[in-house]
This record gives C-alpha cells, structure tokens and sequence, in this order.
C-alpha cells in the first residue's frame, strides 16, 4: 500500500486519493457541465501556453549556446589558443548550459525546480558512485589539461595504441591512427599511464640492425652502411642543435651471424620515411 504525504504532514492512501479526487471531477461536471468545460478549456490553454513558452526558450536556449560556441571557437583562434585547452573548455561550456537550458525548460512547464534540484541532489551520491569512472576521466582530462603531456596536433603511443591527437574533450581523447582509424581513450587512463609523445622534441633518433655472415668485413660493412645514410639529405650531423653524426657498430656476436647497429638523426617528421628508404637501400647494396 503506498501513501502520499500532504503539506499538513498526514499520510493519504494514494488509491483512496485518486477515487477522491476521480469523484470530484465526475460531480463537478454533472453540477454544472457549462462550467466545468469552461475551467478545463481555460485549464488547457494555460498550459499550452506553457508548453509553447518552454518550446521557445528551448529554442532560443539551443541558439545561443551554439552562439556561444562559434563565439569562444574564434576567440580561441583569435588568440591562438592551444588546441587542447579550446577543445576542452568548449566541451564543458558546452554541457553546463545545456543542463541549465534543460533546467530552465523544465521550469518554464510549471515544475518546481527546486524540488526537482533536492531530488537530484539526493541521488547525486548514487550517480555519483555509478559514475565514478566518469568523475576519474574527467578529472584525469583537468590534469591533462594542467600538465599537458600531449596537446592536439601531437603524435603519441599509449595504451597500446598511437596515433595522433584530434580532441581532448572532458571525459576521452580522440586519437587518429596512422591507417585513418578514430580511437577514443579514457582520461582517467590517460592521466596514469605513460603516454610517449613524439612531437615534444623534433628530431629524433633512427636505428637499424643489419646481420651479416660471420667472415665478412667488418670495415667494409661499416664504411657501406655510411655511405647509405651519408648520401640521404634527410640525415642530420653535429651540426645541428641536438643531433650526432652517423654511428655504426658491431653489436652482436650471435649463433650463426654478426649484428652492426646503425644509428642516425633526423628531424621528427621524416622519421618513417627515412626508416623505410635506407631498409630498401640496405638490402639494395
């Protein structure tokens, strides 16, 4: 048996209430059937004009806040705002007023609230709970946010994926990999595991193991493994800020051949290409 609590603080039968309150309006109507018609008519039209008013400010509501995207996207472009801090902060604005529209909306149809604000303060705990990796994301997308280990634009291996950078968003990170595949990635995860960012420095450095025969020249594979990378433009020297010459050596005496490693400098986005090109030049000589 449920009951409702009235203002008064008794408790009514809520089945014995609606019989009421279904009597009332059956007596209401065989007493005066002109005047009941005219308070249900008067009745529905106030609430259509609630119901219009609410459709409006959903409308208008919709419409500024996609102003206010448009507003904040080129203020951010504006003052070259880091990529990761726009998108980020977009995506909040974005859902807070969205949640204050729908308040308002709900407001405008007659409904209080107020109570409805105690009532979701009051599952606020629950949800919060059932959310608990949500609220972990978010904050890990506040501590990517502070820190920045990566930004959008960067090129980065985590979680046994890589890819590059797209959208940092307040819950996930967008990734696009390398064969055009669009990977989201939890903040939360992000934020406590190792992230390796390849665009923070812009060179990096480029290994080969190459096996040969036992009995062969070690000069000679040492002075043809540097006339391959010597020839490539793309390889750096000391010259360059943070760079080293070309290095070859003999790494490995193993069971049936010798290994020569052969390390290089390039600047970052060449990386792939140069790794490839010497790979066919080495087997090529």
């Amino acid at each position: 048996m449920r009951f409702l609590l009235q203002a008064d603080g008794t408790a009514v039968n809520i089945a014995d209430s609606l019989r009421y309150s279904t009597e009332k309006v059956i007596g209401a109507l065989k007493e005066d059937p002109s005047a009941f018609m005219t308070e249900l008519a008067s009745q529905a039209l106030h609430f259509a004009v609630k119901v219009i008013a609410a459709l409006v400010i959903y409308l208008i509501g919709i419409w500024v806040i996609r102003s206010i995207k448009h507003a904040l996207s080129r203020h951010f472009q504006r003052k070259s705002t880091d990529r990761t801090v726009a998108s980020f902060v977009s995506s909040l604005v974005s859902i807070s007023l969205t949640v204050l529209l729908i308040m308002l909306t709900i407001s405008a149809l007659g409904v209080n609230t107020t109570s409805l604000a105690a009532v979701l303060a009051a599952g606020g705990m629950a949800v919060g709970m059932a959310l608990s990796g949500t609220v972990q994301n978010f904050a890990g997308g506040l501590m990517i946010l502070v820190f920045t280990p990566f930004k959008v634009g960067d090129f980065i291996s985590a979680m046994n994926c890589s890819g590059t950078v797209t959208e940092v968003s307040m819950v996930s990170t967008k990734i696009c990999t390398v064969d055009n595949r669009i990977i989201s990635i939890p903040n939360g995860d992000l934020s406590s595991n190792t992230v390796d960012n390849y665009s923070v420095n812009p060179l990096r450095r480029v290994d080969w193991t190459v096996n040969v025969e036992y009995g062969s020249d070690s000069d000679l594979c040492r002075k043809l493994l540097l006339e391959i990378v010597k020839s490539d433009e793309r390889v750096l020297n000391a010259e360059t800020e943070g760079a080293a010459d070309p290095v070859v050596y003999l790494s490995g005496l193993n069971d049936s051949c010798i290994s020569f490693s052969l390390r290089v400098w390039t600047e970052a986005g060449n990386y792939w290409n140069l790794y490839f090109d010497v790979n066919q030049a080495i087997y090529n000589k």
